[in-house]
């Protein structure tokens, strides 16, 4: 299989979904459509300000977020940081070449973007949403608030599910930088996630000293 592009199209079309099926094998649990529909509604419900719904991004949502919004913001949020602490046996990782991938954790405090969803589609975007990352239910996310610029708006976030199976707390920084230096598999090389996400966040004037020296550490291993 060539590398599969994670866009809309393949998201919707079944492309993204059967490329990490494919990757995971036939034993690993994906959410049904009711499970995804159920919890949709669940966070809408749950929304501290109806009518505001936001979407905060760490990492690949900063440059492809897939989802359609109408507002977008550079903004903080308090209680989480980033950690790469998913392991990924599937897109940029395989089962030869496992990568990982970034979430939330408890803890300090985490800059990025947050986009502001059209209220009437927020439903259909959400469905995107929860299509690319709640596919195994990996993350768990969470209503916070994002500080941006133009003050505080409630925003979803996806922290990290402790009782998931990919999640790997407490890794040395060597071993991250070899696993992200090694992991590939049919949405590319897990180093380029890193080096993209370090990219973009440069571009907005956003420093992640700790992801900067772990792009040396991993360049330094090419």
């Amino acid at each position: 299989m060539g590398v599969v592009k994670l866009t809309r199209e393949s998201i919707l079309d079944g492309t993204f979904h059967a490329s990490v099926r494919a990757g995971l094998g036939p034993n690993v649990r994906f959410a049904t459509d009711a499970e995804r529909h159920a919890q949709v509604g669940a966070i809408l419900a749950q929304a501290p300000r109806p009518g505001r719904v936001w979407v905060f991004a760490f990492g690949s949502l900063i440059w492809n977020p897939a989802f359609h919004f109408v507002e977008r913001r550079t903004a903080r949020i308090h209680g989480f940081h980033r950690q790469f602490c998913l392991w990924a046996r599937a897109g940029r990782g395989s089962a030869e070449k496992p990568g990982l991938m970034l979430s939330l954790v408890p803890g300090g405090s985490c800059t990025g973007v947050a986009y502001r969803l059209a209220l009437r589609a927020a439903a259909t975007e959400l469905d995107v949403l929860w299509r690319r990352e709640m596919a195994t239910m990996a993350y768990r996310p969470v209503w916070t608030t994002a500080h941006t610029p133009k003050g505080p708006e409630p925003a979803i976030a996806f922290s990290a599910n402790p009782q998931h199976e990919r999640y790997v707390p407490g890794l040395e920084e060597e071993a991250v930088a070899r696993y992200l230096a090694t992991g590939a598999g049919t949405m590319g090389r897990c180093c380029d996630y890193l080096f993209d996400t370090v990219a973009h966040l440069r571009q907005l004037g956003i420093r992640d000293r700790r992801l900067e020296a772990l792009e040396k550490r991993v360049r330094a291993q090419q």
